[in-house]
């Protein structure tokens, strides 16, 4: 996760860097799957979730044996996720116990059954922060989330938690298919006291890999990050306190370096550099972590196909210090890259992006991201030839919703 706000801080008021983190095993941010029951149907979702039970998801006690491990094994933070977490009826015991057991808990969200009764559960566990999903304005969310009402819903879920005092945030993945709401969905966040907003860039994975045709083109992608980027600088510079944060496409971090070098002096630019580089960028396998609904542990949730092991049959402690030949690589610093992300300057501030994106491409995990947006002059490497990211299947877009 590339903390946009954080950083441009920096620019403000200076830290001392932290010490870099090593190559071993650190104590990882954990998002667990509970379930993959969902209400929605997203057209991007990473787990194929439906709104059907799932065989072999963990037991009540599996879980909380599960959670035992996690606590003793003290990892800073734990997501609740799913598919829809609150479709796990156990959901608020399983809470209500690491609440006890994590420095920081979260809940990812649809936010759709987040009222009432619900809400005031959620209130009464002390989540530290909810995040909930939406991906357009109105009809456009309706339409990426399969639901009719689903964005009123997400939005009634928003304000419970507000009403409450819990800390929300907003999450939008980028997409040919509704990158224009992005300036509506900040517009919300300053409108209804939101605390975070989360740009998630789309990962090839789950319905995710077969609608990789409506993935951002590059040129939307900098827009994006442009629109972002200032309003970052004008919440910091006004004493406004939206944290703006990206996810699964950190070559985020050399954009913003670019900006800091035609803004700011070389000073700053190489102290923000300096930070960026102790942060190590895509931290798969490393500083996160992801169990699935079934138990089985993976370098992060997009990571399906690759099973470190299974919490039903060995501790997640004793998997995450093993020595998995991923686990391993995936924590190599620099890791063993081929092509553009091969020869980039940038690898100490990206770590070689989302290596799953290559993966689904090229059938080789160490190739280049298909989704870096950078250009060859903007990551130091000689004019090359890049992957391109081609629609999965034919026609993506419903017909009814015209997008430019």
């Amino acid at each position: 996760m590339f903390r946009l706000t954080e950083y441009m801080h920096q620019l403000i008021t200076p830290t001392p860097v932290r010490a870099r983190r090593g190559s071993g095993p650190v104590k990882p941010v954990v998002i667990w799957n509970l379930t993959r029951r969902c209400n929605l149907k997203c057209r991007h979702c990473y787990t194929v979730s439906a709104d059907v039970d799932f065989p072999g998801e963990l037991s009540h006690e599996q879980a909380l044996s599960t959670l035992d491990d996690l606590g003793a094994f003290r990892v800073p933070a734990l997501i609740l996720s799913g598919g829809e977490p609150l479709d796990r009826p156990d959901l608020f015991e399983i809470a209500k116990c690491a609440r006890k057991m994590v420095r920081m808990l979260a809940l990812s969200t649809n936010g759709t059954k987040i009222h009432g009764e619900t809400a005031d559960k959620v209130a009464e566990i002390g989540f530290d922060y909810v995040g909930i999903s939406i991906d357009g304005i109105g009809a456009t969310n309706d339409w990426f989330r399969g639901v009719d009402g689903a964005f009123a819903d997400a939005l009634r879920g928003v304000r419970a938690c507000k009403e409450r005092g819990i800390k929300v945030g907003l999450r939008f993945c980028l997409t040919e298919g509704n990158h224009q709401h992005l300036p509506d969905l900040l517009q919300l966040c300053e409108d209804e006291g939101v605390d975070k907003f989360y740009l998630s860039h789309l990962v090839y994975a789950g319905r995710g890999d077969k609608n990789r045709g409506e993935d951002a083109a590059h040129k939307r992608t900098r827009r994006g990050l442009d629109l972002l980027i200032e309003r970052a600088w004008s919440d910091v510079s006004a004493g406004r306190h939206l944290d703006i944060v990206t996810g699964n496409n950190d070559a985020d971090a050399g954009y913003f370096l670019r900006w800091i070098r035609e803004n700011f002096d070389a000073e700053k630019e190489a102290h923000v550099r300096a930070h960026l580089s102790a942060w190590g960028g895509n931290s798969s396998g490393l500083g996160v972590a992801n169990i699935d609904n079934l138990g089985r542990v993976h370098p992060d949730t997009y990571w399906s196909d690759y099973t470190i092991g299974n919490v039903k049959q060995t501790p997640f402690s004793t998997l995450w210090s093993g020595e998995d030949p991923m686990l391993s690589t995936l924590r190599m610093r620099p890791r063993p890259l081929k092509g553009r992300c091969g020869a980039c300057a940038l690898q100490d501030v990206c770590g070689g992006n989302t290596r799953i994106r290559a993966l689904q491409l090229t059938g080789d995990p160490w190739a280049e991201d298909p989704a870096c947006y950078l250009t060859d002059a903007e990551i130091g490497v000689e004019t090359s030839d890049r992957l391109e990211v081609t629609p999965f299947r034919g026609k993506s877009h419903d017909p009814a919703h015209k997008f430019f």
